[in-house]
């Protein structure tokens, strides 16, 4: 008999001032908290916010904010040692993705042996339960609030790792949709389309199963009816809403039925050339989904016809090229920008594309495609996307 896991956090608060049950929640967990943010959180309040709601609980707490960029091994060395010298037993995370994933970094290496680089690529469990973290997302895309993955930059040799392990999941996610309003619409373009590739991947994933399907289609919906909106008028309250339960239920699904081609070529390009994480997804995906759309074409098609109802009536095919278009239409729209405009010099591109190639494979995510490339696929598939045209012609009209 088959059966199927799915692994999500110990509980989720979900809807608007949810964050005021923080300082509950985390003297329930724990004596001393962690708040690690970034000085963006700082600026805009949202760890001042954190700090009086601890507060008012009376609960201790110190600060790590110093992740002002991408996720690395050093921001985790640096966070674990702040935790360890104040004696913190509660990881509290407010922010991106980036803050969450090295929250939850530091919450499992506070309990286990060595260094995050050892758990890679499966190489290292953690056998030590990991210290509890709430994590709070300050944007709609990542999912990382309900996933049990980290992806952490190794600066040593130039790589994203990707962590899947259960310790890494949360014990509590706190999605409280107005903490996106502040999010400016570049931000809200590259996170939306983000939690867009999670939701479609998980959906097209071989690891995929019937409540990640559930949980993708309802996301795809979710995000493909808000994200326009979300980007041109971020103080609409429902609109953000849409988005924050969009990206909860895409990270949901992905965490159990994994991502595919397009996380594992976007890694190595934010490796390399330091793009943020949603952006290089969205500067691959329709790429992708063009490359893999024969070995997809009833699950892409199911998409099609789930959120576009004007493909009800064509054929798969015809379903599946109308789904790309729109994507490429939701990422003209957003100002999305390929390889080139982004700025990547195209010298420096021919020199790291075949290890690019390599380290995307080395991911394990290319092989839950519906389509499998080989190295050498993959160097095509980053030369189309490096002047990739995002325009169409739809054929049917919207």
């Amino acid at each position: 008999m088959t059966f199927h896991q799915l692994f999500i956090p110990n509980e989720i608060l979900y809807g608007k001032d949810s964050f005021a049950e923080i300082g509950k929640q985390a003297k329930a967990l724990g004596k001393k908290v962690l708040i690690i943010s970034d000085p963006i959180m700082e600026k805009i309040g949202n760890v001042s916010i954190c700090e009086k709601h601890l507060q008012n609980h009376d609960v201790p707490y110190a600060k790590y904010t110093g992740i002002d960029s991408e996720p690395t091994d050093i921001h985790v060395e640096d966070a674990l040692s702040v935790c360890r010298e104040e004696k913190c037993d509660v990881i509290v995370a407010v922010g991106g993705g980036s803050c969450i994933d090295t929250a939850k970094a530091v919450a499992v290496m506070m309990t286990n042996e060595g260094h995050i680089r050892d758990y890679s690529g499966g190489k290292k469990k953690f056998n030590e339960k990991p210290l509890p973290l709430i994590a709070v997302p300050t944007t709609a895309g990542t999912g990382s609030e309900v996933t049990k993955v980290t992806v952490i930059i190794d600066t040593k040799n130039d790589v994203k790792m990707m962590i899947s392990q259960p310790q890494l999941l949360p014990a509590i996610a706190i999605v409280d949709p107005a903490l996106t309003i502040s999010c400016p619409p570049n931000v809200t373009a590259a996170t939306g389309v983000d939690a867009l590739c999670h939701a479609i991947e998980a959906f097209i994933s071989r690891r995929a199963q019937p409540v990640t399907d559930t949980l993708a289609l309802k996301a795809i919906e979710l995000i493909v009816g808000n994200l326009r909106n979300a980007y041109a008028n971020g103080e609409d309250v429902e609109v953000r809403e849409g988005m924050a339960l969009g990206s909860m239920l895409a990270g949901m699904a992905f965490s159990n039925a994994s991502v595919t081609l397009v996380h594992g070529m976007s890694r190595p390009i934010g490796a390399m050339f330091h793009v943020p994480h949603g952006i290089s997804n969205a500067m691959l995906l329709p790429a992708v989904l063009e490359f893999s759309k024969e070995e997809a074409i009833d699950r892409l098609s199911t998409v099609a016809r789930h959120v576009l109802p004007e493909t009800k009536e064509l054929s798969e095919h015809e379903a599946v090229e109308e789904l790309i278009n729109e994507i490429k239409q939701l990422c003209n729209d957003l100002h999305i920008p390929n390889l080139k405009t982004w700025g990547i010099d195209k010298e420096k591109f021919d020199l790291v594309v075949s290890k690019m190639a390599t380290d995307a494979l080395a991911s394990g995510s290319p092989g839950n495609n519906p389509k499998v490339p080989a190295h050498e696929e993959i160097i095509d598939l980053y030369y189309n996307c490096y002047e990739y045209d995002f325009s169409t012609n739809r054929k049917v009209a919207k």
